[in-house]
């Protein structure tokens, strides 16, 4: 398998039971090592699925799916230490302190001792987080949860890093923060999937996106490239309700 891309799905399919419209629907997806990349979708459109398919969380009905080159039909034990996935939901302990729930996660990864302590000093130096390594979970702020939460997952050093709305329900300026850092990461080698609602974020810090809905990916491209082409598209908002149309989604998948 041509392993120039850090995640890819050919011709994937995916229908729950009891439904007769595929949630994932011939879903093509190349994600290159080393972008920072935006998958943009409504509501109900088939990222959740796609991403608990990539991550070995869910089973598909058809095609395949390849990370760093492995297949994740034949190959999850050599996928699982190459990725690293930050849900859209806070996964902490709110009565335990920074420095516990990261040491609890570490070793679910796989790291103890000198090396987990290290590498969680790290993260927290880098989230400007480390005054408050021995406060609990329960009094941090949304911002600040939302970053332990995204060091939790980044802490085996993956070099794919899944984010599920990793700025939802925060402040402005741990917003800006985390977008920041996400750009630091990035350029330090690690591929990242950005998923979010928020497509000003993903106009400013991705360098390739791709527009999903109804379990397909509608184009992927780079975001200047890609609005040149809809020359009525003046942004990626415009473009993305161009492509997924303007009725709301109100939909569970």
């Amino acid at each position: 398998m041509n392993s120039q891309y850090a995640i890819e799905t050919v011709h994937l399919k995916k229908t729950y039971r009891g439904k007769a419209v595929p949630t994932l629907d011939d879903l093509c997806l190349r994600i290159p090592y080393g972008s920072l990349f935006g998958l943009l979708a409504p509501n109900g459109a088939g990222k959740t699925t796609a991403i608990n398919v990539i991550c070995g969380l869910r089973r598909f009905d058809g095609g395949a799916v390849f990370v760093g080159g492995h297949s994740i039909a034949t190959e999850m034990k050599a996928v699982k230490p190459l990725l690293g996935l930050v849900p859209q939901e806070i996964a902490l302990f709110p009565s335990l302190t920074a420095r516990e729930n990261l040491k609890i996660f570490g070793g679910l990864n796989g790291l103890s001792g000198s090396k987990l302590n290290s590498r969680v000093d790290e993260l927290l130096t880098l989230f400007d987080l480390t005054q408050s390594r021995d406060t609990i979970i329960g009094h941090f702020s949304g911002g600040m949860k939302r970053r332990i939460n995204l060091i939790a997952g980044m802490l085996h050093s993956p070099r794919i890093l899944i984010l599920d709305e990793p700025t939802v329900g925060v402040d402005a300026q741990s917003r800006k923060l985390i977008l920041d850092k996400l750009l630091e990461i990035n350029r330090s080698g690690t591929t990242i999937l950005f998923i979010s609602h928020y497509l000003e974020e993903a106009e400013e810090i991705c360098s390739e996106v791709a527009f999903m809905d109804r379990g397909t990916i509608l184009c992927q491209g780079n975001p200047s490239r890609l609005k040149a082409g809809y020359s009525e598209c003046p942004n990626l908002e415009s473009l993305y309700l161009t492509l997924t149309g303007k009725k709301m989604r109100d939909h569970h998948e």
